[in-house]
């Protein structure tokens, strides 16, 4: 397939070697040209330095004849406008893009965009951790660009009912990701009051 990425930063560096190593035709666009020194020098593809949403730097990277396009810079909002362009113009077949905001990317989902949500992979990343457990320390891995991440889940232990976040001991690079709670379902935690009640099941994020 012909691929076009749109950013090469840590994500879009890391998606184009792997598509380049699966034996695809890659083309990356970056307004900093530098950005291409992190590829690696097996890298195969083409590289085009420009603006993305510059319709005449699409066309010399290649969007004409692309099959899909991944735009994962680290804006939403340009992101959002390339996607746009892919879609509306140069009618790409398949679109995928990076959005961190939730609220954004389920309105650009509706409109037949796919999106990459690092919320969403997270939240995924905890179900199947808490799917998995059969009792205290099981868990799962992800990877998130160059990092691992651990999820595990626990049983609310009985010394912590009515205790809040603040009063957990967490291990190094360790925080509180949600809870599981009868009746709720999952609550994200994210610095919000929260009072443990018996019965929680408690979700930790460590990276590895």
């Amino acid at each position: 397939m012909n691929i076009l990425v749109i950013g090469c930063g840590m994500v879009g560096s890391a998606l184009a070697e792997m598509l380049d190593e699966k034996g695809h035709d890659v083309s990356v666009v970056d307004k900093n040209g530098a950005r291409f020194d992190s590829l690696s020098s097996k890298f195969g593809g083409f590289t085009t330095t420009g603006v993305p949403i510059d319709q005449d730097v699409l066309k010399r990277a290649g969007i004409g004849t692309c099959d899909a396009l991944f735009a994962v810079t680290d804006e939403d909002d340009m992101n959002i406008m390339v996607s746009q362009l892919a879609r509306q113009i140069f009618k790409v077949p398949m679109i995928f893009a990076r959005i961190t905001d939730i609220e954004k990317g389920a309105v650009f989902e509706e409109m037949g965009i796919n999106i990459i949500c690092p919320t969403k992979l997270t939240v995924s990343a905890a179900c199947a951790a808490l799917e998995e457990s059969n009792g205290a320390g099981a868990g799962s891995e992800m990877n998130f660009e160059n990092h691992t991440v651990h999820f595990s889940v626990m049983d609310l232990p009985e010394e912590y009912v009515a205790a809040m976040p603040a009063d957990i001991e967490y291990e190094s690079e360790e925080t509180l990701l949600g809870v599981i709670r009868a009746g709720s379902g999952l609550i994200m935690y994210r610095g919000q009051p929260l009072t443990f009640v018996e019965g929680d099941k408690l979700i930790f994020a460590r990276k590895v």
